[in-house]
């Protein structure tokens, strides 16, 4: 069996023998199951994709919880193994001129193969395959730990009070008829960590006979990509991290500096522009009132986000406002039209707002995001090494005139920590959040206006990193890569020479000229 040999010949380990052969090569001697790669068909969710017509599928197969060494848990493991989907993408120039690069996507619980197409028309296969797997838990996994009911909720959230008891108690309850059915089902929650998750992509490289390749992660993935740097080095030739997460500081107050340092970074950006300071003034002062008033006094009106579809409800209040702008690039709203909306609002016209919000009650996203490892990432890396009375302390610190109200909610992961407590997954040893401290050569990105991961965990991830180069594109949210040509061209360049990226078109970005027209209702 050797189709796998024809994807490229650079990087594979010439090993003679199948692939199940190359997989048995991975066991331990723990007494699980070594990990396996069996070819097969793409994910038949994802058969559309062009981007997959060439691609070459199959599963790796890895013990589900590998971290149960005692003979009484490991009787309880059963020896059960879990299926991933990978997809490996040839590269455009053939043959390719170097290592392949692995993705690690976002979330935790992000679809990795369905973002094929923005990892390609970003250039990622140019010259190298690429290779795609979902994350355990994910989408098209064996077992799928997708939860409907907690999705179900999220249309239902767009219309009820941010922060209110009453939209926690069914929040909460959303995640805990997910935690009782995935339970029923026998899957063991506690194994689906990032200690685990990284141990997948190590037995990736060793099932496919790969010496040596190029990582990629952005968001969650960096996080993952740092663990795997710290736990699993060898193999690793150079590590590409877009917007930064941490280990070793992400925690819900963490959120709350990266939407402080992300939102300023919009505000003076427009202070900083003639044409926007001149019509919109001091937007801080305009958008801090607006969160005021609003939290006080919430806003019930409509949004849509298609004429095909009818108008939804949406709830603008304090907390609502905060995550939207919070998350930038918005659905619906291009990062050019942000003041202009802020504006809108202020003079009556929630519309540009309230359209964009209404973008996630499209029940088309409903199953497709693995929450089951994005509550075992939080409940086990995140919550257990905070207090949670730091939600509170770090929102005052970055957002001074904000109600309490708002900031006792962690941007981005409303109720957590009441989530995690019905979660129940055991807190992960101090190891999990250690500083990852490496010698491999590191790109690291990330976006001016990213309210999720901003520009400072860059920086501090940097400090560890003695072979890294830190850049900054200025006018970008989440996610850098697919956003910016320059960004582009550095991990071009990058790949090329880990050692020397030429990283000077950033030198001379600026952000995008904010609109200035009124915005239609």
């Amino acid at each position: 069996m050797r189709w796998w040999r024809t994807v490229s010949k650079v990087w594979f380990v010439p090993v003679a023998g199948t692939l199940a052969f190359i997989a048995s090569a991975c066991d331990s001697g723990s007494g699980l199951p070594p990990a396996e790669f069996e070819p097969g068909p793409c994910p038949s969710s994802k058969a559309t994709l062009p981007e997959l017509e060439n691609a070459l599928c199959g599963v790796l197969v890895v013990p589900e919880n590998r971290t149960k060494s005692n003979v009484q848990n490991r009787a309880k493991s059963n020896g059960r193994t879990i299926r991933l989907p990978v997809a490996i993408i040839p590269s455009v120039s053939q043959p390719p001129l170097g290592e392949p690069i692995v993705h690690l996507t976002g979330g935790p619980g992000g679809d990795a193969i369905s973002e094929a197409p923005a990892l390609v028309a970003a250039g990622l296969n140019q010259d190298r395959d690429l290779i795609l797997m979902d994350q355990r838990g994910d989408l098209d996994t064996e077992p799928e730990l997708t939860c409907p009911e907690v999705d179900e909720f999220g249309i239902q959230v767009i219309g009820l009070p941010y922060g209110a008891d009453t939209t926690r108690e069914l929040h909460v309850a959303a995640t805990k008829l997910c935690h009782d059915r995935l339970v029923a089902e026998g899957i063991d929650l506690s194994a689906y960590n990032t200690t685990e998750n990284a141990a997948d992509f190590a037995d990736l490289r060793k099932a496919l006979g790969i010496a040596e390749w190029n990582v990629y992660g952005f968001s969650y993935g960096t996080n993952l990509a740092l663990t795997l740097m710290r736990d699993h080095p060898e193999g690793i030739r150079s590590v590409i991290i877009d917007s930064v997460v941490p280990p070793s500081v992400a925690s819900l107050g963490w959120t709350w500096s990266n939407a402080n340092e992300g939102i300023n970074n919009i505000f003076r950006a427009c202070a900083d522009q003639p044409a926007c300071n001149s019509k919109y003034g001091d937007l801080a002062a305009t958008f801090a009132g607006l969160v005021q008033e609003l939290e006080a006094n919430p806003l019930t009106t409509t949004g849509t986000y298609s004429p095909e579809v009818p108008p939804v409800t949406v709830v603008l209040d304090g907390g609502a406002l905060v995550n939207w702008l919070a998350a930038i690039p918005q659905p619906l709203l291009d990062v050019s039209s942000i003041p202009a909306a802020i504006d809108a609002l202020a003079h009556g016209n929630p519309a540009p707002i309230a359209n964009s919000r209404s973008f996630f009650t499209d029940p088309a996203g409903i199953g497709l995001f693995g929450h089951g490892l994005a509550f075992g990432v939080f409940c086990s890396e995140w919550i257990p090494f905070e207090p949670e009375s730091q939600i509170l302390a770090q929102g005052r610190l970055a957002f001074p005139t904000y109600p309490d109200s708002v900031l006792s909610q962690a941007p981005q992961l409303p109720f957590m920590t009441e989530d995690c407590a019905v979660w129940n997954v055991p807190k992960a040893p101090s190891s999990a959040r250690e500083i990852t401290t490496s010698d491999i050569p590191t790109l690291i990105i990330t976006g001016s206006f990213d309210g999720r991961t901003s520009p400072q965990w860059g920086a501090y991830a940097a400090e560890t990193l003695s072979n890294s180069t830190n850049i900054v594109i200025p006018g970008v949210g989440h996610w850098v890569t697919p956003q910016s040509e320059c960004a582009q061209m550095v991990i071009a360049s990058f790949l090329a020479t880990p050692n020397a990226p030429d990283t000077s078109c950033v030198a001379g970005l600026t952000p995008p000229p904010f609109d200035t027209e009124e915005l239609t209702p």
